[in-house]
């Protein structure tokens, strides 16, 4: 005899792991009562609180995130999608949530898609097999399948820094491509004439600003596409004045530049002084999405703002609303964003 005779055999459900029910059964106790004692121990009599406890132990019971919600349809789990946990202006979104959560009931569940649309398909499927209490997830530019997960998920959905017409649920964020035509019509109140576009990574957010950029260049008579330049690489500041370097190498004429992106336009700050061109005087630089560095930056640096944080605030208000039962009459909030405008850009007038 080597004992294993002696072991009770686990139950499986359509040979998964071993469920509450079958917990419940194997102690003789409702399902009920074993979300009870495992939820609120103080609840149920020691006597039915040790034999729950050997009907876990002899299954190897571990209970899911549904066991706790035994009577609703829905966890306290808040799901959050966003592409970049490095990236700071994701940070400062989610820094928001969690403040907007603190002291209440719901919990976050992370997921970071790594720009990756697979990626974000797979996390998505992952927690709404969870039964979330709602979702937030950045973007409107979901695949076609991922869509249609957001389109029949039984909880609330809200999309960040993001504004259109068509929201899955909810949205709140701001318009990519006015952000951009701002700050290109920005440029040429200032007087610049040879304009270029710095890009990277070139996700959706990132094309709409160059296309706002593009329509702002059209608008005034002065798009010229040799002056855009882009790469699908990784944003950084080294990056950024690699960048002005080699678009400055095509078109000697360019007079400033708008980066679709903070770290790119400390970058191309970097460039200009190691090629001792005067900014704003000679040149001109503006930003996107006003980071700390921007006003920290000599000179400093001008750059589009977006409230980033008030963004997470605001998706937490209206996911609460929801689950209170009372849902936001307005579906979409545009936060709008602001050309900060600093020493980058203050070209002195010239007759």
């Amino acid at each position: 005899m080597t004992g294993q005779e002696d072991k009770p055999a686990r139950k499986r459900r359509g040979g998964g792991r071993p469920t509450i029910a079958d917990v419940a059964a194997r102690a003789g106790v409702s399902t009920i009562t074993v979300s009870r004692a495992l939820r609120d121990p103080h609840k149920v009599s020691e006597t039915l609180r040790d034999r729950i406890d050997q009907a876990v132990r002899d299954l190897d019971y571990v209970p899911d995130s549904h066991a706790s919600a035994l009577a609703s349809a829905r966890t306290n789990v808040l799901g959050v999608v966003v592409p970049s946990l490095t990236n700071n202006v994701f940070s400062d979104t989610l820094r928001a949530i969690y403040d907007g959560l603190e002291g209440g009931p719901l919990r976050v569940q992370l997921g970071n898609s790594r720009y990756s649309a697979a990626e974000e398909e797979r996390l998505l499927r992952i927690f709404l097999s969870q039964r979330p209490c709602a979702l937030i997830v950045a973007g409107n530019d979901q695949t076609p399948a991922a869509r249609e997960m957001l389109e029949n998920a039984d909880c609330p959905v809200v999309q960040i820094m993001e504004v259109s017409p068509d929201p899955v649920d909810m949205m709140v964020g701001f318009s990519h491509f006015e952000g951009g035509r701002a700050a290109g019509a920005h440029l040429i109140a200032q007087g610049y004439r040879h304009i270029g576009f710095v890009g990277a990574r070139m996700d959706p957010r990132t094309k709409r600003r160059q296309a706002g950029f593009a329509q702002a260049m059209k608008d005034a008579g002065m798009y010229d596409p040799a002056l855009i330049m882009t790469t699908a690489t990784s944003s950084s500041v080294a990056l950024g004045g690699w960048l002005l370097r080699e678009l400055r190498q095509k078109r000697p004429d360019l007079d400033a530049v708008f980066c679709n992106n903070d770290d790119l336009a400390l970058g191309a700050l970097f460039e200009c002084q190691r090629s001792g061109i005067s900014v704003p005087d000679e040149f001109g630089i503006s930003g996107f999405n006003d980071l700390e560095m921007m006003a920290a930056a000599f000179p400093t640096l001008t750059s589009v703002r977006t409230d980033r944080y008030g963004i997470g605030l605001r998706a937490v208000e209206m996911i609460r609303a929801c689950l209170d039962g009372h849902p936001p009459a307005r579906k979409i909030l545009d936060l709008g964003f602001a050309v900060q405008a600093r020493q980058s850009t203050a070209r002195s007038p010239r007759d």
